[in-house]
Parts: C-alpha cells; structure tokens; sequence
C-alpha cells in the first residue's frame, strides 16, 4: 500500500468529504483565506477563554488599582512587567480588558446577525413564495427600512432609552440593546437576498412535485426552498458580523454602547481616545488594531466564501 493511499485510510470519513467538497478544496489552495481563518479562530478562542488567559478580571474591583493608571506596555522603559499591554485610566490590566472585549464584541455581532437572518429570511421566504399583497407590503417595509441609516437609527433609540429610563437600567441591558437594535435596523439585506432566490427556486419542478403532493406553504417554504436559498446568506452573514461589530464600537465611541465598566473593544477605544495626545497611546491604538484585525479577518473570509459559493467566480481547478 502506497503512503498516499495509507494517509486516506488513516483520515476519517467526514475530513475526507470535507477535503472533495468546494469549500474544503478552495481552503486548501488559499493560503490568505487560511491565515484569515487561523487568526479569527485564535481571537475566538481567546474570547471564549478570557477567564483563563486574563492575567486580571477587569469586573472585579479588587483586581483594580488606580495607582497603575496609564503605566505603558512592557516593551516600554518605565513599565510594569505584569501588564504587558500596559493599563488604561482606571488602572485595569489592558491585555485582560481586550480579552473580555473582545469576548462582548464577538457576542453582540454574532447575535445581530444571527438576529437580522431570523427576521430577514422569515420576511423574504413569505414575501417570495406568497407574492401578492404580502410581498408588497412586506418588500415597501424593507425599502423604508433601508432609507434609514443603521447608526441613525441605533443612535435614537438608543439615546431615548438611556434618558427615559436611566443610565443604570441602561448598563445593566446594554449588551441586550445593542444586539436588538442592529439586529432590528439591517434585516432588509436578508430579506431582498433571500427573496430573489425564492423568486428563481419557486419557478422549478420540484417545487411543482411538492405542490401536486399536497405539501404544506411552511413545509414547502422551509424544507425545500430555504435550504437551495441559503448559499448567499451565508455569504452576507460574514459581512455583517464585521458590520455589526464596526457599529458596536462606533456606539460605543460615542458613548451610546457598552458602559466604560463592561469593556467592548468600542469603549475601550473611546475611553482611551482622549489620552492619545498625551503620550499614553496604548489605551486607544492598541485596542484600535484588534479591531482593525479582527474586522479584516471576517471580510477575507467573507469575499473567500463568496467566491466559492458563486459559481460563476468559482473553478474547481
């Protein structure tokens, strides 16, 4: 038996299926598709494991000494060993309040999206396969839903709940507003996407196969059409992970997302903001490039999968 054949039988079953098929196919021969998916597994990990690999608890006010306010990264002369980052205003370990942050970002954007596709698919299925009045209504909807802009429209409600029912309740529901509100304001973009492709679905035999069966509409729209439906929603999801994050920490920056107590990567960096120009530049830039890094990584792997998923850019050679 041959060293290739031997390193086949040696593989399981689901990594070989997974190696044939397109995705596994594309990845293998991306080498920049596979350092986007390296990075943003190792930020993920980290995110999930804060409690672990954080040298302090940023929560816990024991851990937090205002004597250590703005002491530098390590690398730097007059630095404390034990904050390798260094340590923002409050005195917090700047290394462990990135690894909550990260932690918060990761999950509002998640949950957004995961938000928008729920609301989004639901209105594009019915609006696709019902036709008539409903799609009529349901797309005149989502036109003036996109007339708004999302961080108009997060900044108002935002800021009418914060001052109609205080800044406390407001920090204790922060994560849970941030993800209603940017979930809330970008369905459309699932919706139109996904009615499109029910249009197209809709008009083919299988679905007539169905009809004659005497399937069900739900049955016929959730088990036949959504699944052929789905490719370019995955697609869309990668880009709006990044879009929900960049709005979190664009809210935050303006004071509108997570408090200053409960570390995003968006309130780090605008907590920070305004020690930049006096010399204490780690507060902000440092937690500015996980961003900056994080968001890049989501869109590779977002324009990957949309090369992949599209047949017309895809070659299978």
């Amino acid at each position: 038996m041959g060293i290739a054949a031997q390193s086949r039988w040696w593989q399981p079953r689901w990594w070989q299926r997974w190696r044939s098929s397109p995705l596994g196919h594309s990845l293998g021969r991306d080498r920049i598709a596979q350092v986007a998916l390296a990075v943003l597994l190792l930020m993920a990990l980290a995110a999930v494991f804060a409690p672990v690999l954080a040298p302090f608890d940023p929560y816990d006010p024991r851990s937090i000494d205002i004597m250590n306010s703005e002491l530098p990264p390590a690398w730097v002369d007059d630095a404390d060993p034990q904050f390798v980052l260094g340590t923002d205003a409050q005195g917090r370990d700047l290394l462990s309040a990135i690894l909550y942050g990260l932690r918060v970002s990761l999950l509002i954007g998640l949950c957004a999206v995961m938000l928008q596709a729920l609301i989004g698919i639901t209105v594009g299925l019915s609006a696709g396969y019902l036709g008539g009045r409903v799609d009529v209504i349901l797309m005149r909807a989502a036109d003036i839903q996109l007339s708004y802009s999302t961080m108009m429209v997060a900044i108002i409600v935002l800021a009418v709940f914060r001052t109609a029912f205080g800044a406390q309740l407001y920090s204790d529901l922060a994560v849970l507003m941030l993800i209603l509100v940017i979930g809330i304001a970008e369905w459309p973009q699932y919706a139109r996407t996904v009615r499109a492709s029910v249009l197209a679905e809709k008009q083919k035999e299988y679905i007539d196969a169905a009809q004659v069966l005497g399937y069900g509409r739900l049955r016929i729209m959730f088990r036949h059409i959504l699944p052929n439906a789905l490719s370019p929603v995955f697609v869309i999801s990668t880009v709006q992970v990044a879009n929900a994050i960049i709005s979190e920490a664009s809210l935050s920056f303006l004071g509108l997302g997570m408090p200053v107590n409960r570390p995003s990567l968006g309130s780090l960096i605008s907590s920070g903001f305004e020690y930049v120009f006096s010399g204490s530049w780690w507060m902000t830039v440092i937690p500015g490039l996980v961003l900056v890094v994080l968001v890049l990584v989501v869109n590779v792997l977002g324009d990957w999968l949309r090369d992949v998923l599209n047949p017309r850019l895809y070659k299978g050679s």
